[in-house]
């Protein structure tokens, strides 16, 4: 995605004060092709005003779970918009993960049953 660079860019940090997301992270999305950058005369990177919403949307996805390499292949109607509506292209990924988090749970509900019988007897209890 090319943008003009008369339409106000956004240094680095003007993009991590925006988005409340770090310098580090918002290198980290670049890289791997989630956002658009250009190379300043003085080298430094400079972000569209639509990186604001493109970090944002990008931060909301990763806070469900969901890997760079995942939210990469999601079209841009999920990286692109704020508070964009789930597209159907995506409703299987959102239900594979909804299904990782749960068994996850159910993993650590079995542990904490186990941990709370142990303290409970005094000894870790056999293997079922």
């Amino acid at each position: 995605m090319l943008f003009r660079m008369d339409k106000d860019p956004l240094t680095i940090g003007k993009l991590a004060g925006a988005t409340g997301a770090s310098v580090r992270s918002i290198r980290h999305y670049d890289e791997h092709g989630l956002l658009t950058s250009v190379r300043g005369e003085n080298g430094y990177r400079l972000f569209p005003p639509a990186a604001i919403t493109q970090v944002r949307q990008i931060q909301r996805m990763i806070a469900t779970g969901f890997s760079l390499e995942e939210i990469r292949s999601f079209p841009d109607c999920m990286r692109m918009i704020e508070g964009a509506a789930a597209c159907t292209q995506t409703t299987e990924a959102q239900r594979k993960r909804l299904a990782s988090i749960e068994k996850q749970i159910l993993d650590l509900e079995r542990r904490r049953a186990r941990l709370l019988k142990t303290l409970a007897d005094g000894a870790v209890p056999p293997l079922d």
